[in-house]
């Protein structure tokens, strides 16, 4: 029966939540692929996901991949990976279980990803959302202490969000940030952050909160918790008064402040963990970023590298 399979996934969201304390966005994401996956299996015939045979999977793949989910657009290859690598944990969980005795997804070839860039703001850019902020009304207060934060720690937006008052010491300059995995670490604030925030949490934040609101550190017009959603929505008005044409989101600015400190001389593994990255390499995609513009501005400065005009 497809109950069958919907019970495994259930029972494996809640090995995710308990052992691996994954976040509810990553649960998300791991629900939405596996509700996929179930749908997938019981189309062609398969009600138990330990009984699954490898070409499922394989067949699974190849409908992501050939698949519109709207019109005219089609899965990337990242998204059809990641969906992959859900249906990968799910079934080594099932063997783990003693459900089956070996993975269906092992042999399963990954898509191939085209390797992408980060895309930070330049330094000017930056400066410029951050003066578009203000710092005179309740508001203003608020969003240039959040990308003040944002940017001067470079923290992930959910880690942002979850910040409370007693998360932030202004007299050591600093704040605890709980990250992927629940994993804590603690990352400096600059000068320019520790005044955002004082000033906010002196002039602001006591007329945003109401008699519900609890230890939120950044609160909406509600008194609430500020959501993800919000907190890009004042980003993108800031860039928009800031004259940015372009889309910057939140996690523009994590890639900011990551690139920028690199281009100022920090060695990429205290970069490492200030970002809260599990591995090394995830933060040395960043030193290509520094690399290419290395390359950008020579090809375009020496007088034997310039191209005819």
């Amino acid at each position: 029966m497809a109950d069958t399979v919907a019970g495994q996934i259930s029972r494996f969201l809640d090995f995710l939540t308990v052992e691996r304390g994954l976040s509810p966005n990553t649960l998300e994401a791991y629900r939405r692929d596996l509700g996929r996956y179930r749908r997938h299996l019981a189309e062609i015939g398969v009600n138990d996901a330990a009984d699954a045979p490898e070409p499922a999977v394989t067949g699974f793949v190849a409908r992501l991949s050939g698949t519109d989910f709207a019109e005219g657009r089609r899965y990337r290859a990242a998204s059809v990976a990641r969906s992959l690598a859900a249906v990968r944990m799910f079934h080594l969980f099932l063997v783990r279980e003693g459900e089956t005795n070996g993975s269906a997804a092992s042999g399963v070839v990954r898509p191939k990803v085209p390797r992408t860039l980060p895309r930070p703001l330049s330094l000017q850019d930056v400066t410029k959302i951050l003066d578009a902020c203000g710092d005179g009304d309740v508001s203003g207060l608020r969003d240039r202490a959040i990308m003040e934060t944002l940017y001067g720690a470079g923290l992930r937006i959910s880690e942002l969000v979850g910040l409370d008052v007693d998360d932030v010491d202004l007299d050591e300059g600093s704040v605890r940030v709980v990250g992927k995995g629940d994993k804590q670490r603690i990352v400096p604030l600059g000068r320019f952050a520790v005044a955002a925030v004082a000033a906010y949490l002196t002039r602001a934040r006591p007329s945003l909160a109401v008699g519900r609101t609890g230890p939120a550190l950044f609160l909406n017009g509600r008194g609430s918790r500020l959501t993800r959603q919000g907190t890009a929505l004042i980003l993108k008005k800031a860039a928009r008064r800031a004259g940015i044409k372009k889309r910057v989101t939140p996690h523009m600015l994590r890639h900011s402040f990551a690139t920028h400190v690199l281009e100022g001389g920090a060695d990429v593994r205290v970069v490492q963990e200030l970002l809260g990255h599990a591995v090394l390499s995830t933060t040395q995609i960043y030193t290509l970023v520094t690399d290419e513009r290395l390359r950008d501005e020579y090809f375009s400065a020496h007088p034997r590298a310039r191209k005819r005009s």
